[in-house]
């Protein structure tokens, strides 16, 4: 992972990171789009939106699982100089960086609806599902290894937790940075005594510890 200070972002986190954005606009655009009776139909595009919503959870699901598998079994451990971002921080750098194309997914999405009714905001919301379930995935391999899994930030931010940018992941014991595994947020007390540290640096955490 090289030498010196240099932050790092959990690897489910960055993959979930998406799913609420997709979800929420997605169900709005096929609630419009219900509205609408388009060219085929609202039985004949709702249908075509359950196919799409399905299709779209399980590719994004599948996609890339051998890389994030390599890369998690070559995974090494997180060295001294490492800073841990924070869940919300992750979250909201990727909002910023998508907010145009999210934007335009929204509009596409209604827009279609002048053709097959709520189809496109049901691929948004199936997309979204395929997130979820990734990040629910990796949160498994991270409960079976008792370790979390960890990506550097500029190479994430230039094609995600498994682009081409990302030559390897670290590990930290599961008591590191202030989400569980899989990404999701702690909770009570442990959450804020977790989120206080996680701008720190890890003093060589152990995986498995």
């Amino acid at each position: 992972m090289g030498h010196g200070a240099y932050a790092l972002a959990r690897v489910a986190v960055v993959v979930r990171a998406p799913a609420g954005w997709l979800w929420w606009p997605g169900l709005l655009a096929a609630g419009i789009g219900a509205l609408v009776p388009g060219l085929t139909g609202r039985t004949v595009g709702l249908a075509a939106g359950a196919a799409l919503c399905a299709a779209a959870a399980l590719v994004v699901f599948l996609a890339r699982r051998g890389r994030y598998a390599a890369l998690a079994r070559d995974a090494s451990r997180a060295g001294k100089a490492v800073i841990l971002q924070d869940r919300a921080v992750t979250v909201r750098v990727w909002r910023r960086a998508h907010r145009w194309w999210l934007l335009g997914a929204f509009l596409a999405a209604v827009g279609t609806s002048c053709a097959l009714p709520a189809a496109g905001g049901l691929l948004m919301a199936g997309a979204a599902l395929g997130l979820w379930g990734k990040a629910l995935w990796l949160g498994r391999w991270e409960r079976e290894h008792e370790t979390l899994l960890w990506v550097r930030t500029e190479a994430a931010g230039r094609g995600g937790a498994a682009g081409k940018d990302v030559r390897a992941y670290a590990l930290t014991g599961t008591a590191a940075g202030d989400a569980r595994p899989g990404g999701a947020r702690r909770g009570g007390a442990r959450r804020g005594e977790a989120a206080g540290a996680a701008g720190r640096r890890t003093g060589g955490l152990r995986a498995g510890r």
